[in-house]
């Protein structure tokens, strides 16, 4: 277990962003990569922890980047044509899926090690910031957490001890403090305590959904106020009240159930979604090596050559003095 790794994994979920855990759960000697090994892979294609020397690593940031896009993990065989049996020996540089989320893929490397990786990814669940002390807020927080869904409480001023779960407290209205983005709902349940400041912050935010428990009447009247003071009309189609599913008068719980029921619904038609294209984060510059076919990250390959008005690059020594001998032979 590398407990530095999976303290920065930790870490990544607090601050909901998404990364891959990646995890050596096979190797043949020699390689540079040790059973057991770790490391996580953020969307950037940075790199905390080691897995393996230079051909596994840039095809491994690669693998990783695009188990990001599609959600799904992966286990992943690196190595030379005639590895482990059920790397069925694609070409060098070229990947053999299967359906069950095995990918294989060829190594012509020097060393003609071999090693297999679990890529799983970590994306962000949608959250819940509930704002309020009532039975209605730790209501909504435990359905949300029983979904599968972060939650946090937002008592301002007040006790965690107050609530059914102390652990999801924050005492402070302070919403820049959290990790808030498309993919987190507020919800404003403070039953007409401090509603206008309250929405007044989540407006600040970019969250993917702002809501106000109350009553019609009295949703309408807190947006008459918020334009008093100078929100317009984006800012104030931005707020859902009164939030839920309109079922009438109905308990706490049943009040919760009909509030994530409808974020569920709305999440289904693709709220409450991190946009990939809007993250401010551009993935590495990837190139082919010539000789073996294997990825290289353009931005940390040591080895490179030009011919013929373009540039090659390598992931070892080996690859370029072999493309530099006859670079002809490895160019179409």
């Amino acid at each position: 277990m590398n407990v530095d790794v999976l303290a920065r994994a930790v870490e990544l979920r607090r601050l909901r962003l998404p990364f891959v855990l990646a995890s050596v759960i096979w190797r043949r000697a020699p390689s540079s990569g040790q059973q057991g090994s770790q490391a996580v892979i953020l969307s950037d294609g940075t790199v905390r922890g080691w897995l393996g020397g230079a051909c596994a690593e840039p095809t491994v940031i690669v693998e990783a980047l695009a188990c990001l896009d599609h959600g799904q993990p992966r286990l992943l065989c690196l190595g030379p044509s005639n590895g482990r049996d059920r790397n069925r020996g694609p070409v060098p540089g070229q990947a053999d899926d299967d359906s069950d989320g095995l990918r294989s893929i060829a190594m012509a490397c020097d060393s003609e090690g071999a090693m297999e990786i679990y890529l799983e990814p970590n994306l962000p669940a949608p959250q819940v910031v509930v704002i309020g002390r009532s039975p209605a807020v730790d209501a909504i927080a435990a359905v949300a957490t029983a979904i599968g869904w972060d939650a946090v409480i937002i008592d301002d001023g007040g006790q965690p001890d107050d609530h059914e779960h102390p652990e999801l407290v924050r005492t402070s209205l302070d919403l820049s403090s959290l990790a808030i983005d498309p993919a987190t709902a507020v919800v404003v349940a403070t039953q007409g305590h401090y509603d206008d400041v309250a929405l007044a912050a989540a407006l600040g935010t970019n969250a993917g959904y702002i809501g106000l428990v109350a009553s019609a009447k009295r949703a309408q009247a807190m947006s008459d106020y918020l334009r008093t003071q100078g929100f317009g009309d984006d800012d104030l189609t931005r707020i859902s009240a009164p939030a839920g599913l309109d079922l009438g008068r109905i308990p706490n719980r049943e009040i919760a159930a009909a509030i994530l029921a409808d974020l569920v619904a709305r999440r289904a038609e693709g709220w409450l979604e991190i946009d990939a294209e809007a993250a401010p984060q551009e993935r590495p510059q990837e190139a082919v090596d010539p000789v073996c076919g294997m990825s290289v990250l353009v931005a940390d390959a040591r080895y490179r050559a030009a011919f013929n008005g373009s540039d090659y690059y390598f992931c070892a020594a080996g690859c370029q003095q072999r493309f530099e001998a006859d670079p002809a032979a490895f160019v179409a």
